[in-house]
């Protein structure tokens, strides 16, 4: 398989695990997952930021490779995610006075762009800038271009980040030898490959669960309104859980077999013993108690960014991540919210994605944003492999005070050996010739 495929990869940086994948674009326009790999990070990102360059851009080369050995591809650069806890939206809003009534014209419009583009933030960057309406008199506008007006105010939600966040992608990138085709906004990608139009329209929230993070993105009339990423995730269960003196691994396994993000007890409820490892046991209340605690704790927080916006939510919440595959998850956030909007587990594969008859990417939502990723791509990520140059080696000759270098292809060992072996047989003859004068 050559680069003549058009074959696009994109990366995600877990706070677990980074991933890679690899697709080519359908001629329907759909794309097609023709491979994945995936490494630990553990001890590499927190949070969602890189916290070791070294690991982390060792573990970028060994999903790469693993690309390349699978379908025979040398990848060259690659879509990378952006996600972590800097990342959030801040309003900005650009304000023009005209002498009197005049017609707004496209260049206008673009000076008010280029106005909130040069907004400083410290220590941050923007990332992105969402367009959210304009105000022409006493009128909030989407287009206000052709109409009369006084005055306009451009509103304007910018997408930003530490400078740091982006700074260390490119320094893990580059170390592993890649180029970088663009650095997208993960859950901006997550929510277009999630959300159809008619969601986006009426208003919705996505909200992604993952281990260290929970994302939050608010829609409504088609247009991102607000965008947060909490500090929280499903490892601050397992770590809950592991304070009872227990392994993290064993940990996670209990809160997968037996957790629960909201339940009642019934009148026959018996209080069962779990076993755990060297015959020690849990009781199964208290293990669900601390599951349940966290997850309140996430869903209140979740809800402090959605609140403002709930009345307008008509499409309701959508949950994803692999911290939302918990049971009682859309009861849970239900009775802590007393939200009265529809409330939905994504289910299945992001829309446009297929996958190859060899592929199988197991259906528990941990893979949504690497393949919201992918779905972004429109470069070809894969090039011709290299050609090694052939090794040389220089002789320096001496003549008349003079430098003179020579490069020579080096000899191999075979050449090297029957080199050393004529050398040895040219002594030996003369050994011999010797011998035979001191005879005579």
């Amino acid at each position: 398989m050559g680069a003549e495929k058009e074959i696009i990869v994109a990366i995600e940086l877990g706070s677990t695990t980074i991933r890679a994948i690899a697709g080519k674009r359908e001629p329907d326009g759909t794309m097609q997952v023709l491979a994945f790999a995936q490494e630990s990070a553990a001890n590499s990102i927190r949070k969602g930021i890189i916290d070791n360059i070294d690991k982390t851009t060792q573990a970028i080369s060994k999903v790469v490779g693993q690309l390349n050995d699978r379908l025979n591809i040398y990848v060259k650069r690659v879509y990378i995610g952006l996600a972590g806890q800097s990342l959030h939206t801040v309003q900005n809003k650009v304000f023009r006075q005209f002498d009197g009534k005049i017609q707004i014209t496209n260049d206008m419009v673009d000076q008010l762009k280029d106005i909130n583009q040069g907004e400083v933030y410290t220590d941050s960057r923007i990332l992105d800038v969402v367009p959210q309406e304009y105000g022409i008199g006493n009128r909030n506008v989407a287009e206000p271009v052709g109409m009369l007006s006084e005055q306009i105010e451009a509103r304007f939600m910018n997408v930003i980040a530490r400078n740091s966040l982006y700074e260390n992608i490119e320094k893990c990138v580059k170390g592993a030898g890649l180029d970088i085709a663009e650095v997208l906004i993960s859950p901006i990608c997550l929510a277009d490959a999630l959300l159809n139009a008619s969601e986006k329209r009426s208003g919705c929230a996505l909200v992604d669960i993952g281990a260290d993070t929970t994302t939050v993105g608010v829609y409504t009339q088609n247009t991102l309104r607000h965008l947060a990423v909490i500090p929280l995730g499903s490892s601050n269960i397992t770590a809950d859980i592991a304070t009872k003196s227990i392994d993290m691994e064993e940990a996670e396994k209990l809160k997968l077999d037996y957790g629960t993000a909201y339940h009642t007890d019934g009148e026959d409820h018996t209080p069962r013993k779990i076993q755990l490892s060297f015959d020690r046991t849990i009781d199964e209340d208290v293990l669900q108690e601390i599951v349940e605690a966290r997850y309140e704790e996430i869903i209140v927080n979740v809800w402090s960014h959605i609140s403002k916006e709930s009345d307008n939510l008509l499409s309701g919440i959508i949950l994803t991540g692999g911290g939302s595959r918990v049971r009682n998850m859309t009861k849970a956030f239900t009775e802590h919210t007393h939200c009265n909007k529809p409330i939905r587990i994504a289910k299945g594969l992001p829309l446009n994605i297929t996958t190859a008859h060899n592929v199988n990417i197991p259906e528990n939502n941990n893979f949504n944003t690497l393949m919201a990723l992918l779905l972004k791509g429109d470069q070809n990520c894969v090039s011709e492999m290299p050609v090694e140059k052939e090794a040389v080696q220089t002789e320096i000759s001496f003549d008349a005070g003079t430098e003179k270098k020579v490069e020579e292809p080096i000899e191999t060992k075979k050449e090297q050996g029957e080199k050393v072996g004529k050398k040895v047989k040219n002594l030996w003859g003369r050994i011999a010739s010797m011998l035979m004068d001191d005879d005579v």
